[in-house]
C-alpha cells in the first residue's frame, strides 16, 4: 500500500482512503438549480420547463450543512467550497457563509472557503459575500463572444453581465478571481488565444477545463476533447509559458506562468493527464449524498444520518460522533480512480449529473 502522503502525517490524520488519500476537501451543492442551460451541463431538452427539482424541505439546510463541515473538520477538511446548480440561487447564501466563516480547522486556522458561480448574480452579490466571509470565488466562462456565449448557456444571458461580476468581485476583495473555461473542440476551442489575453495582466488566474464525460446527458465522446497540452502549446506559442511548481498537494490545476511576466493559466487535465492519484475531496449533493468522486454512480445519505430517517421511530438522533463515524468508513473504504481506467469501463456506467453533484 502506498505510503501516507506528508501532509496526512503531519496532522496526524487516520482518515485515509485505500490508496492514502487523506479527506481534506468538501465540495457542498446547495441547490440543483441553475438560471443557465449550458449545452454540456443541463441541456435544455433534458432540464426543461417540466424538470422537477428539489423541494425546499429536501434540501439539506444550512445549519446542516454547517454540522456537517464541523464534523468534516474532524476529520481532516481544510477547504470547503460551494456550488450547485448555481449557488447564488440559494436563498440567503450569505448566512451560510458566516456560519460557516466561523469554524475552524484542527490547525486552529479558518477554513479555505470558495465558491464557484456562472457569474450571472455576482455584480449584486459579490460584497455581501465577502462581507459574510467568503474567501474566494471561482466563475465559469466558456467565451468571450457575446453571441457565442449566449448560445453556450442557452438562455441569452449577455457575456458582459459576467464581465461586469469578476470586476465586483476582485474590487469587493474575492480576488484573484479563477475563471474556468470549459474547452471543447469546435466548439470554443478557438477562443483559447483571445481568452488568454483578455485576463493577461489583470491578475485573475484563467484555467482551461479538458471537456469531460460527467454524467450521460451532455452527448460526450473524446473526439471533442482538446488535450490540455495542446492547449498550453496554441498559448504559449504566442506568449510562452514556464511551468510552475504546485502549491499545495491534491491541487486539481497545473499551473503555466507567462515569461513576460503577465500572470499564469492553469490547465485540467481531467481527460488526458488523470489526478485520481491524490485527489482528496468528497462532494455533498444539494439534498445530502455523499460522493467520493465526480464520476460517482452512487452516493450515501449522509441527509437521513443527520435527520435521523435511518432509525426506527423514536430512536435517538444521531451524534456527531455517529456521523463522524458514517463519513469516516466511506472514506477509508474508498478505492476511487475513475480517470485512471475511463478507457477500460462501459461507457453505458451510469454517472450523476454534474448540475447535480457539482464540478
Amino acid at each position: 500500500m502506498p505510503e501516507i502522503p506528508a501532509h496526512a502525517r503531519r496532522l496526524n490524520l487516520s482518515v485515509v482512503d485505500q490508496h492514502r488519500r487523506p479527506l481534506t476537501d468538501l465540495r457542498i451543492s446547495v441547490t440543483d438549480r441553475c438560471n443557465f442551460r449550458c449545452v454540456y451541463c443541463m441541456p435544455k431538452e433534458i432540464f426543461g420547463r417540466d424538470y422537477q427539482f428539489l423541494e425546499r424541505d429536501e434540501l439539506l439546510s444550512f445549519e446542516e450543512i454547517t454540522r456537517l463541515v464541523r464534523i468534516g473538520i474532524r476529520l481532516g477538511v481544510r477547504k470547503v467550497r460551494l456550488t450547485g446548480g448555481e449557488p447564488l440561487l440559494r436563498r440567503g447564501i450569505e448566512d451560510l457563509i458566516a456560519q460557516l466563516a466561523e469554524l475552524r480547522t484542527l490547525d486552529g486556522e479558518p477554513l479555505d472557503l470558495a465558491l464557484t458561480t456562472n457569474g450571472s448574480a455576482l455584480a449584486v452579490k459579490a460584497q455581501a459575500l465577502k462581507e459574510a466571509g467568503l474567501t474566494r470565488v471561482t466563475v465559469s466562462l466558456d467565451s468571450l463572444n457575446n453571441e457565442k456565449f449566449m448560445a453556450l448557456n442557452d438562455v441569452k444571458f449577455p457575456v458582459e453581465r459576467v464581465l461586469k461580476g469578476i470586476a465586483a468581485a476582485e474590487e469587493a476583495g474575492l480576488g484573484p478571481v479563477k475563471i474556468n473555461t470549459v474547452v471543447k473542440r469546435s466548439a470554443n476551442d478557438h477562443e483559447l488565444l483571445p481568452l488568454a489575453e483578455h485576463f493577461r495582466g489583470t491578475g485573475q488566474v484563467l484555467r482551461f477545463i479538458e471537456y469531460m464525460d460527467v454524467g450521460t446527458s451532455n452527448g460526450w465522446v473524446l473526439d471533442e476533447v482538446v488535450p490540455s497540452a495542446e492547449i498550453v502549446e496554441r498559448i504559449s506559442a504566442v506568449h510562452p509559458l514556464d511551468p510552475v511548481p504546485p502549491r499545495n498537494p491534491g491541487e486539481t490545476a497545473k499551473r503555466w506562468r507567462y515569461r513576460d511576466g503577465a500572470g499564469e493559466i492553469g490547465v485540467i487535465s481531467s481527460v488526458t493527464q488523470p489526478f485520481c492519484g491524490d485527489c482528496s475531496r468528497a462532494r455533498i449533493s444539494a439534498e445530502g449524498q455523499l460522493f467520493t468522486c465526480l464520476f460517482a454512480s452512487e452516493g450515501f445519505d449522509v441527509r437521513a444520518l443527520l435527520r435521523n430517517e435511518h432509525g426506527e421511530s423514536g430512536a435517538i438522533d444521531s451524534t456527531d460522533d455517529d456521523v463522524a463515524a458514517a463519513l469516516q468508513g466511506r472514506w477509508k473504504a474508498r478505492t476511487d480512480r475513475y480517470s485512471e481506467y475511463r478507457t477500460e469501463l462501459s461507457p453505458t456506467r451510469k454517472r450523476i449529473e454534474m448540475s447535480y453533484i457539482g464540478g
